[in-house]
């Protein structure tokens, strides 16, 4: 642990705001920022409902926990503006196990800054921190259903849903439910990822005359153009018939643009009638589409795969597809609807 950052050194930015340790100096003017409002009191851990010397005592004793008796199990940060320098809230790590290289995140926002993103803001960079810097693997957090917003910033900051556990807690003499949700270190490189794919190059100002795509034992037809929907989030995409002679064989679609969706989706999709698989035409249909790909700027296309569709896989090998990651498929998606979890991610640099 010597070579690790000391908690009360850290100092973490974001685009507007400052999260730094709190000092317990600072008890009161937090105290006071949620005793102002019953609204945020009634979610609020015990401490924070009774007076200033209690809050004080708590902060100092928790000070003083990472400095002599666990330096790395308990991290608590204010929120500040960056312009203004107003402590608008907290954000804490606790419960922090380095056997299992996990932690609970909270946070707390002043009702006076409630609908400014600045919560989910601060978790993202939290996460960040937590899973990059501190080598952590699992950031968790958990809200009352009756506090729905806590769960929005959740979702906001790309926390997945884990679980609810029913009527486990007592709050204010009521058994209540609580909501789990969490992000693991594999869940943020995808977003790392995502983002990246998503900046790569790509123009499309309309659909181009597609050339002849043959290579002398397949050739591609046109069969149709689909415009891109913005509101069902759908770039725009080609689709041909694989052809041997007169004989269709298959299908194969190329999609023109990188989303989120398409990240787990990828850019081609294909697929080859029964009677004619084995044959490698799959593999020389993607081959076809380079011209197409090229017309619109594309450099790098992802191929996805069910992690159970060993034919795919191959394909993709003989293209020398550089597998990224076999990642978990979120709920929103529609391969996620039909019943698959898991997507093979491979990147194909043209």
């Amino acid at each position: 642990m010597s070579g690790m950052i000391q908690p009360e050194k850290v100092q973490i930015e974001t685009q507007r705001l400052i999260l730094r340790k709190i000092n317990v100096s600072e008890a009161e003017a937090v105290y006071r920022k949620w005793a102002e409002n019953p609204a945020v009191l009634c979610f609020l851990p015990p401490y924070y409902n009774e007076d200033t010397d209690t809050v004080n005592n708590w902060i100092n004793e928790s000070s003083q926990s990472f400095r002599e008796a666990a330096p790395d199990s308990y991290e608590l940060f204010v929120m500040e503006l960056k312009i203004g320098g107003d402590i608008i809230g907290i954000i804490e790590l606790t419960e922090i196990d380095h056997e299992t290289r996990s932690a609970e995140t909270g946070y707390h926002l002043c009702k006076k800054w409630w609908g400014n993103g600045y919560a989910a803001e601060a978790l993202r960079e939290l996460f960040r921190y937590s899973l990059e810097i501190k080598c952590l693997n699992r950031v968790w957090a958990v809200y009352d259903p009756r506090n729905p917003n806590s769960g929005k910033v959740m979702q906001k900051a790309g926390m997945l849903y884990e679980g609810t556990l029913r009527q486990c807690k007592i709050r204010n003499g009521v058994l209540v439910d609580r909501i789990y949700y969490s992000m693991l270190k594999d869940d943020w490189e995808t977003e790392k990822e995502i983002s990246y794919y998503n900046a790569l190059p790509c123009v499309f100002k309309d659909f181009i005359d597609v050339p002849e795509l043959s290579d002398g034992v397949i050739h591609l037809v046109c069969t149709s153009k689909t415009p891109g929907n913005d509101e069902r989030k759908w770039v725009p995409a080609y689709r041909f018939a694989i052809c041997k002679g007169s004989e269709k064989i298959g299908e194969i679609d190329l999609r023109i643009g990188y989303t989120d969706g398409l990240y787990y989706g990828g850019q081609i999709g294909y697929g080859i009638d029964e009677k004619h698989r084995g044959n490698g035409y799959a593999g020389r249909a993607c081959q076809l589409l380079k011209p197409v790909a090229d017309a619109h700027g594309m450099m790098k296309l992802l191929i996805t795969t069910n992690h159970t569709n060993s034919a795919s896989m191959r394909v993709c090998e003989k293209l020398s597809c550089r597998l990224v990651r076999t990642a978990r498929l979120p709920e929103w998606h529609d391969l996620y609807k039909e019943g698959r979890r898991f997507s093979n991610i491979y990147e194909w640099s043209l």
